[in-house]
């Protein structure tokens, strides 16, 4: 196993989608590890999860569940206190509190949010989509998108892409340099929806110095300079202006409320 390097371990006997998500998700907020993410899926048998606790005893790594078949949940949580791993029940505590308040009881069948519906495929094409389109690496995915982000570095582009794509909205995103030359394909008509993210410059000056203490790099980068910050802005707004698109600011915003008033945007047409 390489220096620095951990995993964590997702486990589901449905597809394990949203464990992942999750996982992913927490996975982002952190830089300092280099962290795989092994997905076991389709669980049944006790002896998968018996071979699955003794991997994870041999790396530096924990698990991440969602057990819907009550003796494989049982057997996850005896054998995470028997070998002294942590394994955390994603769904668990959401489950339990829908049971309390509305007296339900889950279905017994695994993957009740994974039915291979239009719905489902959908979002996958569009974390595909995001995933190929991200950071304006093929200007094509300008024209093919449901939306189009542009902002500055820092802005929260490719995140907001992702949970977009995780609700079936191709969506493709654009960095926007100091002085750049926007590419055409932003001008040319499509049926898509272009959201500029903008960012208060001090707000975004404690992010990049950040970034660069997490990174080991020098705060007097130039990455982090005001100057450099407030270059990057005027053009992105200048820009902004140009294609009379709207913007969101991002400063005060989590990615789930910038989703939100951009799925509100769509929705009003």
């Amino acid at each position: 196993m390489q220096d620095n390097q951990s995993f964590i371990f997702v486990c589901s006997d449905a597809v394990g989608e949203t464990a992942e998500a999750v996982v992913r998700a927490t996975v982002r907020q952190f830089t300092s590890r280099d962290v795989q993410v092994k997905r076991y899926s389709h669980i049944q048998t006790e002896e998968e999860i018996e071979a699955i606790v003794q991997e994870v005893r041999s790396n530096d790594s924990f698990i991440a569940y969602t057990l819907v078949q009550p003796e494989l949940r049982a057997k996850m949580q005896q054998d995470a206190i028997r070998y002294d791993i942590r394994a955390v029940d994603v769904m668990g505590p959401m489950m339990q509190a829908y049971i309390d308040t509305f007296n339900g009881n889950p279905k017994p069948e695994p993957g009740q949010r994974q039915v291979l519906d239009e719905e489902y495929f959908k979002r996958i094409e569009a974390v595909e989509f995001a995933v190929k389109y991200d950071d304006g690496k093929d200007v094509k995915g300008l024209l093919l998108a449901d939306v189009v982000l542009i902002g500055v570095s820092r802005t929260s582009k490719t995140p907001l892409s992702i949970f977009l794509a995780h609700k079936g909205i191709k969506t493709a995103n654009l960095p926007i340099l100091p002085d750049m030359e926007a590419p055409e394909e932003l001008f040319q008509p499509a049926d898509r929806m272009i959201v500029g993210l903008t960012i208060d410059p001090g707000h975004l000056l404690k992010i990049r110095s950040e970034r660069l203490k997490t990174l080991g790099l020098p705060a007097e980068s130039k990455y982090a300079s005001m100057d450099q910050i407030k270059r990057e802005l005027k053009t992105a707004n200048e820009l902004m202006k140009k294609l009379d698109c709207p913007v969101i600011n991002v400063s005060d915003k989590s990615i789930e409320e910038t989703a939100g008033v951009i799925m509100k945007m769509r929705a009003e047409g």
